[in-house]
């Protein structure tokens, strides 16, 4: 071949220039240029370089694989018509090439073997033995290499249905799968075939080479001996007829297993010398294998404990005879009998003080350790300090407080330009709304509450969750009383207040008289030297709204308010409610640290992980930091507004802890519920007993549901109460109306709904079921009803009053008091009182009453009439006698 250049090179083999010169110099090479000459030499150690770069060698191949696969088509007819089913049949052949010098070793070696040189009688049954249990079928074929140095053949054959049709098998047609199964079955069959003709000349050739062995190593007969013809020699002396052999009686060895067949003379060890390597014996039968345990081992790991386990029993305040039988490893039972023996008659379901369970665990001789109930509350405590970040400002939290109707809604409403008022029921804000407004010189964060009294408990919660209050007051209404409250509330938490003069706009405005109510509740305005912000705004026009967040961001500046924002969020519940199709929905609002999606949220008696965080307006958030106020979904109840809420670690964590706050309330209100029973016991023995309104009460959010209840308990009194039998946030279900069908009850929904079953036993049970979208219209009708149930009041009211002048005798009424009328009217039929000195001397009714000889029903004042007292003849001169009706009057709370 000419001499060709390294670029013309380059393009023969396809590859870059610079590629090939820096080949061609790892090679060991010299060129520099694209443009100098490749002789054939050259081009020689550049295929050297390279194939031994890729791992080729010039070495003939050691081993070589053919494949061949096979395409054909079958054709079925079933149910479903005809279908075609494509067969695909893949064949592998792998020929290995060994080297002659292992056939020449091994070869040599056999020959040894088979002549015994060298071995002891001993080592010569081993080898043999050894020999015979080794793989036969691979044996046999290593012994036809080795003489005749033929190289192995390893065949795999395998065979492939491709069928067009789905690959669910309920689904196929039935003559495919047939044939699939007819295939597997020909070709598992095939196999064992070939297994069984491997293994049978194995075992010829097995059987050969021990008999080559014995006849190599047997001595040489001698002249002496004879042939043995059936197990006897020929000189040996004939066998005794039958009636000549001695009585031998018929035993069998229990050591030897009878056997049967044509192979019954081999022994049973033999037997496992024909089983190869895949399980199968010598005729290719497949035998199971027996595990047998090593020497010295043992049947079973367990071992009998020698001595009592001691537990050390850690026990709370309060403890249930089973939990306290499960912490000692002990039957319920072993410590119901241990409480008898000490006096004490308890069940497994009863629950034991930390006394008595102490006495217990020492009695059964294990070890008490005496548990705090707030150890778990300390613990939790002490892992929320743990947390120390680097604290940042953060924006303040504003709460809007005031009386009705003096605009506190509207006032938010015109600073975050949207219309929470007029959604509301009965234009006044029900729950606590939370909401972040941006201002262009900072973020504040609101807080809504009701300004109704039923809500004082609500606001209470809005003011000790803030860091300002907004005091609204109508310029034209003045201070009212839940006005009063507030700046209690507010007060009461240490918290500065703003007063916000609202309704500027209208004509009979008069912040002076604000100002002067206020300052008689020392509210001074800083104008009057007082520290409190006074500020004049009107919701309507928006006028003084600048005014106002200037004057909160002022305040919060004085306050310095910091928080950490890189630690696990902590915070307060604002409101919780119950959604049909999202579950429990809580709104809080952080106070410290960030929330992320997916936190493990503790927030009162309920824990859960955070599924899905909402900001104010419904759109979903990621994470949020403090002054932030969210919806969280993924707690397992819905907290009471107020409770404190913070992120823990794990799950586990978070989930003692809110058991063991549900167990210590449930365990408190119990306690209270038989201490008042135990007080009113013999407070009410002899009284009547008292009336009660049995009411269920179901509302939308947690908050209003608090407001109702409290405000439901305070409406009784010691003659008629109301008793709440069941409350919770939701729909009303069966359930409820069931349980108020049994108990008598009235069900109140707020802002709720019953469901179709629920209403259908509304219907059949007849149960009065009302529903309410304002709070006071439902106070006022549990106040009416309360009052109807209240007994009437009994009133006296003096009819007339007559003076006795003189005392005549009848022989039909005895004593007739001759009388004036002085005051009032005389009626025959109401009762009479017998005055004398002014005190009264007799009870009772009129016999007669007579003007003359006419028996009257009435008589007037100043007019003389004959009064007969029945049962009564004792009448003197100068007495009165007074006429008196008692009249029920209904009472009213």
């Amino acid at each position: 071949m000419a001499e060709v250049t390294v670029s013309q090179l380059a393009d023969v083999v396809g590859a870059p220039a610079d590629r090939l010169l820096a080949q061609m110099k790892q090679a060991g090479l010299k060129h520099t240029s694209v443009e100098e000459g490749v002789s054939d030499e050259d081009k020689q150690i550049l295929l050297s370089f390279l194939k031994s770069s890729h791992g080729e060698t010039t070495e003939a191949p050691k081993k070589i694989t053919l494949k061949r696969k096979t395409l054909s088509t079958l054709k079925t007819s079933g149910s479903q018509g005809r279908k075609t089913v494509n067969v695909e049949v893949r064949k592998k052949r792998t020929y290995v090439k060994r080297d002659p010098s292992e056939l020449v070793a091994e070869a040599a070696e056999a020959e040894r073997l088979a002549a015994g040189e060298g071995l002891s009688d001993a080592e010569m049954d081993s080898t043999v033995t050894s020999e015979v249990s080794a793989d036969a079928s691979v044996g046999s074929l290593q012994s036809e290499q080795q003489l005749e140095s033929k190289p192995e053949i390893r065949s795999e054959e395998e065979m492939v249905l491709v069928v067009d049709e789905p690959q669910d098998r309920s689904q196929m047609d039935p003559e495919v799968l047939r044939q699939q199964a007819a295939v597997k079955r020909k070709d598992r069959e095939a196999q064992d075939k070939v297994a069984q003709e491997a293994a049978l000349a194995a075992r010829k050739a097995d059987q050969a080479r021990v008999e080559s062995v014995k006849t190599a190593a047997a001595p040489a007969p001698s002249a002496d001996d004879k042939p043995v013809v059936r197990g006897r020699r020929h000189d040996a002396p004939a066998p005794a007829k039958e009636e000549e052999r001695p009585e031998k009686k018929k035993t069998r060895s229990k050591l030897a297993p009878k056997t049967r067949g044509k192979n019954r003379t081999h022994n049973i060890k033999n037997v496992d010398a024909f089983i190869d390597s895949d399980g199968l014996d010598s005729r290719g039968r497949r035998r199971q294998k027996v595990l047998k345990l090593p020497e010295g081992a043992k049947t079973h790991g367990f071992a009998r404990p020698t001595d009592k386990a001691v537990h050390e029993v850690a026990i709370p305040e309060a403890i249930l005879v089973t939990e306290l039988a499960q912490l000692m490893n002990l039957k319920g039972v072993v410590v119901v009998k241990e409480l008898m023996k000490l006096g004490i008659m308890a069940t497994i379901n009863q629950s034991l003080d930390q006394e008595t369970a102490q006495l217990v665990v020492e009695e059964l001789g294990h070890k008490a350790k005496l548990v705090s109930g707030e150890e778990v509350e300390e613990a939790l405590v002490d892992t929320l300090s743990e947390h120390e970040g680097t604290s940042s400002p953060r924006a303040p939290v504003v709460t809007v407080m005031g009386h009705v109707d003096h605009g506190k809604t509207s006032l938010l409403d015109y600073i975050r330009e949207s219309r929470v008022a007029s959604g509301e029921a009965g234009g006044i804000t029900q729950h606590i709304g939370a909401y972040h407004v941006g201002t262009d010189k900072g973020m504040i964060t609101f807080l809504d509450t009701p300004g109704h009294a039923a809500f004082t408990a609500m606001r209470a919660r809005g003011a000790q969750s803030t860091d300002i209050v907004i005091l609204v007051v109508a310029a034209d209404d003045g201070v009212m009383p839940q006005t009063e409250e507030a700046i209690q509330h507010a007060r009461a938490a240490g918290v500065p207040i703003v007063v916000a003069v609202n309704k500027m706009d209208k004509e009979g405005a008069d912040p002076d008289r604000v100002r002067n109510e206020l300052a008689a509740k020392d509210v001074i305005p800083e104008d009057w030297g007082g520290d409190t912000q006074f500020v004049h705004v009107s919701a309507h026009s928006g006028d003084g709204i600048d005014n106002l967040l200037e004057a909160l961001l002022l305040q919060a500046e004085l306050l310095e308010l910091e928080a950490a924002a890189d630690i696990p969020a902590k915070g307060i519940v604002i409101e919780s409610r119950l959604d049909k199709g999202r579950g429990s929905i809580s709104s809080v609002l952080i106070q410290a640290g960030t929330l992320k999606k997916g936190d493990v949220v503790l927030a009162g008696q309920h824990y859960g992980r955070v599924r899905a965080m909402l900001d104010e307006n419904g759109n979903p958030i990621e994470n949020a930091g403090p002054s932030i106020p969210v919806e969280i979904l993924g707690l397992d109840g819905t907290p009471n507004a107020g409770d404190s809420f913070a992120v823990l670690d794990s799950e586990k964590h978070a989930r003692d802890v809110a058991e063991f706050r549900q167990i210590k309330d449930r365990e408190d209100r119990q306690k209270r519920q038989q201490t008042a029973k135990l007080e009113n016991m013999f407070a009410n023995m002899g009284e009547a007993e008292s009336k009660s309104l049995n009411v269920v009460v179901k509302a939308d959010v947690r908050g209003s549901l608090e407001a109702i209840q409290s405000s439901l308990l305070e409406m009784g009194n010691d003659e008629v109460q109301v008793n709440i039998i069941s409350s919770g946030v939701g729909g009303i279900s069966e359930t409820d109306i069931t349980l108020a069908a049994t108990s008598n009850a009235v069900v109140f929904g707020f802002n709720v709904r019953a469901d179709n079953t629920a209403r259908k036993i509304v219907e059949i049970e007849g149960v009065d079921l009302r529903y309410y979208s304002v709070i006071y219209d439902l106070i006022d009708d549990v106040k009416q009803a309360l009052s109807g149930m209240l007994s009437p009041e009994l009133r006296e009211e003096i009819n007339g009053t007559a003076e006795v002048r003189d005392v005549f005798k009848s022989p039909k009424f005895g004593a007739i008091a001759g009388c004036m009328v002085i005051d009032g009217t005389l009626l025959r039929n109401n009762p009479i009182r017998v005055l004398r000195d002014d005190v009264v001397i007799y009870e009772g009714e009129l016999e007669s009453l007579r003007r003359f000889k006419d028996d009257v029903n009435e008589v007037r004042s100043g007019t003389e009439c004959g009064i007969g007292v029945k049962n009564y003849n004792d009448v003197k001169p100068g007495d009165k006698i007074e006429v008196y009706e008692v009249r029920e009057v209904a009472r009213s709370l």
